[in-house]
């Protein structure tokens, strides 16, 4: 297991990061993302975890419920 963390400047980077990211990638993002009309749309329905950066013992459950499904469904 690894952790990717890419802080990226501008919405192009994501062309770039897609294609380095592996196939088994859990992706998450900041929750303020989710509302950045088509973007959050569609951030959402391809998978994103959001985690409420404001909030750090929801940001905390959300990761370990995130980890927690992971381990439950063998995801590799």
């Amino acid at each position: 297991p690894f952790v990717i963390v890419c802080n990226h400047q501008a919405s192009l980077d994501l062309l770039g990061m897609v294609e380095v990211i592996p196939e088994r990638c859990v992706p998450v993002a900041k929750r303020e993302l989710l509302f950045l009309g088509p973007v959050g749309w569609a951030c959402w329905l391809s998978g994103i975890v959001f985690v409420d950066r404001h909030r750090r013992d929801a940001a905390i459950e959300v990761m370990a419920r995130t980890a927690r499904t992971l381990r439950r469904d063998n995801v590799r």
